[in-house]
């Protein structure tokens, strides 16, 4: 038992390093630059060496007592940095799957909703292109017996899933993805995702389920580097040389939050496809051969909530608590 707790303790520290401390260790080390050079002296080295210098021979930086307490500080602003950056990017993960955007505040809720239909546009038109393709290589084969060739539609292809895998229904792209992996399953087998989901994952093997947490654990630690392209964001209104930072942060953020979503959306599907006949006979629903529509309604109607029934109304007396 001490062993096991003496390893937690380690992969806790390690955790706490890596997610929190480095990360804001950096950003206070660009906020005091940042402080101490401003708008007029930004790219002015010189100052900062200066600067840093007084602050190695002062008084309180030359004993021991003075070097813990600005190391205690350095940690414990790192470590608040981190945990506002954590936040935020519990905000920026919200932002960008976009789950729930009918609900946002009214300014926000009317900007999705625009982007929603701009995008549902752009993917109409493509989605018409790479059809129109489908077909003309259709009618090449019919009248020469040889295959077309295949750029051109591949061409079209990916220019549909640069906008979105299916139909918008999102304001963004990562959103979109994994909300296709519902639009796919519910049109191929019928299968509610949300109703069916709880019940699959406990019934999944242990691999797949830690495949699909690494994945999402990759979709968190995406958002994070978004949380802090904000905090960086911020100290451009000191000192503009944080905005390439920033810039340079949230481009890598936008690929990895791209990546895992696209990832997370795979396993998810792959998971719901290749397990829901075992869940069917966990749960007792006779069938055979691969999952089909009739395996999905019979999952959807056994697993789905029922609607409340009403109660009959009330003759008098005492209410019913």
């Amino acid at each position: 038992m001490g062993g096991f707790l003496q390893t937690l303790g380690q992969k806790l520290a390690e955790r706490w390093l890596t997610l929190l401390v480095l990360p804001g260790a950096l950003f206070v080390a660009t906020a005091i630059t940042a402080q101490t050079l401003g708008q007029a002296h930004a790219l002015d080295h010189h100052r900062l060496i200066e600067q840093v210098a007084r602050w190695v021979h002062t008084p309180a930086a030359a004993g021991i007592g003075g070097q813990v307490v600005i190391l205690g500080s350095i940690l414990a602003s790192a470590a608040a940095a981190g945990l506002a950056a954590q936040g935020l990017a519990t905000l920026v993960q919200r932002a960008v799957l976009a789950v729930g955007w009918n609900t946002w505040p009214r300014q926000l809720r009317r900007g999705a909703r625009a982007l929603v239909v701009r995008r549902r546009s752009r993917w109409t038109a493509a989605a018409r292109r790479y059809q129109q393709q489908l077909d003309a290589d259709a009618r090449a084969l019919a009248r020469t017996g040889g295959r077309a060739d295949l750029a051109p539609r591949r061409a079209a292809y990916h220019a549909m899933l640069r906008i979105a895998t299916e139909e918008p229904d999102r304001p963004t792209w990562s959103g979109d993805r994994i909300h296709a992996v519902t639009v796919r399953l519910e049109r191929d087998h019928h299968l509610d995702l949300p109703a069916l989901w709880p019940y699959l994952w406990l019934t999944v093997p242990e691999t797949t389920r830690a495949e699909i947490t690494t994945a999402e654990q990759a979709l968190a630690r995406a958002a994070a580097l978004g949380g802090w392209a904000l905090m960086y964001t911020l100290l451009t209104a000191w000192w503009w040389p944080a905005a390439l930072l920033a810039a340079a942060i949230g481009l890598t953020a936008r690929y990895r939050i791209r990546c895992a979503a696209d990832t997370y959306a795979q396993l998810l599907e792959a998971a719901a496809r290749l397990h829901a006949t075992g869940l069917a006979t966990q749960l007792g629903i006779d069938h055979t051969g691969h999952a089909d529509p009739a395996l999905g309604d019979a999952l959807t109607h056994q697993l789905r909530a029922q609607n409340p029934a009403l109660s009959p109304p009330s003759s008098g007396g005492a209410p019913l608590y």
